[in-house]
């Protein structure tokens, strides 16, 4: 009796002990620990200097360590800024980021769409073939044939000769990612909408559009940087200083012998500062997105 009680208990026990997962050691990772705090350095110090300098005065500059906080904060460069019309390159610069965004993000989602839905349609998968040989050319190599045809179009020096290359640009990567991300959409959900009278337009934009929500945000938001950052079809597509854009309006601040750093620097926070609001608003669109495409 006392063996079987005996035989009992320890087969409870070593079923127990089965049953609780094994207990993982945990290391610390100095090594990894160590990378990432030299890379949390690597980025912030720029940043931290980009800061502290732009309060600086131009004399103050190079009398004092560059690494150091101010020893008289000022806030000149931001007001010489602002008074540089920055408010109108603020201004190109937003005209210039929507206008290209809003119809590229629209016409490449319908596009998308239509090369998943479109099945074995020969014109299709040649147009999806057209988007993705999109990729592998550089926009430097456009320049000159895009330069051609703006003057031929009489749009030279005009906010609309930035708009037009950068949808063209913009597409070819939105349309990659939107694609995969319609093709794991069920084909049941499109046939239901089907058989429920939907047209091709409404289960478009009423069951697509829901769905791929979270790739559409981060389509719109990747390409809003990269126009909003964009210097070399300004640079080349523009001349008077009514339709620079904050990149390029840069230059206001360098002359031909000297350049007024502190300027400069204060006119990169405040270009960076919608940059960061853009980041953190879409931030959120992204996670609230992903929470309601898969809650449902």
């Amino acid at each position: 009796m006392a063996t079987t009680l005996a035989k009992d208990s320890s087969r409870a026990a070593a079923g127990h002990s089965a049953s609780r997962p094994n207990a993982v050691t945990r290391r610390p990772n100095w090594l990894g620990g160590a990378v990432a705090w030299f890379w949390l350095a690597v980025v912030i110090v720029p940043l931290y200097w980009i800061l502290i300098t732009s309060f600086k005065s131009q004399s103050n500059y190079y009398a004092e360590n560059p690494l150091l906080p101010p020893s008289e904060p000022t806030l000149a460069n931001y007001q010489m800024v602002i008074e540089s019309d920055f408010i109108r390159y603020f201004i190109n610069s937003v005209i210039v980021t929507l206008g290209a965004v809003l119809p590229a993000v629209a016409v490449s989602f319908m596009a998308a769409y239509a090369i998943v839905r479109s099945g074995r349609g020969r014109f299709l998968r040649w147009s999806n073939s057209a988007f993705l040989m999109g990729l592998a050319i550089p926009h430097q190599a456009t320049v000159i044939p895009i330069y051609l045809i703006i003057i031929k179009l009489h749009l030279y020096d005009t906010l609309l000769a930035l708009i037009l290359p950068s949808i063209a640009f913009a597409i070819p990567l939105s349309v990659l990612v939107l694609s995969n991300f319609i093709r794991d959409v069920p084909k049941e959900l499109f046939e239901s909408m089907r058989l429920d009278g939907a047209s091709e337009m409404g289960t478009l934009w009423n069951l697509a559009l829901p769905l791929t929500r979270p790739a559409v945000v981060t389509v719109t938001i990747y390409n809003a940087l990269t126009i909003w950052n964009g210097f070399l079809l300004p640079l080349i597509l523009t001349q008077s200083p009514e339709q620079r854009t904050l990149p390029l309006a840069l230059w206001t601040f360098q002359g031909q012998y000297s350049i007024n750093v502190p300027a400069v620097l204060a006119s990169v926070v405040l270009t960076t500062l919608p940059i960061l609001v853009l980041y953190v608003v879409g931030r959120r669109q992204l996670l609230a997105g992903l929470t309601a495409g898969f809650g449902k």
